[in-house]
């Protein structure tokens, strides 16, 4: 199905209506719906993975690592099925499995538990390690950090170490609200490109810009797309 921002497909429509029924004082809403667009991309076009294969060695691979804000992110598994959207209105409750921070051994789908800054990228380095080790070249490891998370040192060692030992089964976004502490010369995208990474800069809002960033071909490196949306207020 082909999306763009302009019109965007009814079920795409339908992830406000999903995310109202979420409430609560720990929602985070700037960090849930700065990552709205790219998850809806990821999940209902690039992703090789769905309610049937959560298992499969063969999955694609998607780590949250922007945890603290895991309303979107709920809100588009509850859209392709992968849990019923009854659960959506006891999220953050004490028996909801749909915690302000997500657990992998809780919400179906989760690949890992997530919400402290700097640790879902050093993840999917060694998720990516992992399945190379055990010949498994299909699938994708895909990440989704914020800027902020970038001032996490952990963050830089899993950036320097990913292109030098060849991940190209790694991908990662980077959601740039402007909300980062510390500037970087030549701005994020360099910061990866300087390291050895294939890069794109794209408007965080428009599916196509995505999409087409996501599906680029990058021999050999690991892939870091920078989606700027507007800055958190």
């Amino acid at each position: 199905m082909t999306q763009t921002a302009a019109l965007p497909a009814p079920a795409y429509r339908d992830l406000h209506r999903l995310m109202s029924l979420m409430t609560g004082d720990e929602k985070h809403d700037p960090a849930a719906t700065s990552t709205l667009d790219t998850l809806w991309v990821l999940y209902d076009r690039v992703l090789r993975v769905s309610p049937q294969t959560v298992d499969a060695p063969d999955r694609d691979r998607f780590l949250l690592s922007k945890g603290h804000g895991p309303m979107a992110y709920y809100a588009v598994l509850a859209a392709h099925g992968f849990f019923g959207e009854e659960l959506l209105a006891g999220f953050g409750s004490y028996d909801s499995p749909l915690g302000h921070h997500p657990d992998r051994l809780l919400v179906p789908g989760a690949e890992i538990g997530s919400g402290s800054l700097g640790h879902g990228l050093p993840l999917a380095v060694g998720t990516a390690l992992g399945l190379r080790a055990q010949g498994l070249t299909g699938p994708r490891v895909w990440v989704l950090t914020g800027d902020a998370e970038l001032d996490e040192g952990s963050n830089h060692e899993a950036i320097a170490y990913a292109a030098p030992a060849g991940l190209d089964q790694l991908h990662t976004v980077v959601i740039d609200n402007a909300s980062a502490s510390y500037g970087r010369p030549g701005g994020i995208a360099e910061r990866f490109a300087t390291a050895g990474w294939s890069v794109a800069s794209v408007d965080g809002r428009d599916h196509e810009e995505l999409y087409t960033a996501f599906t680029a071909p990058h021999p050999g490196q690991p892939r870091a797309v920078v989606a700027r949306v507007a800055p958190k207020r």
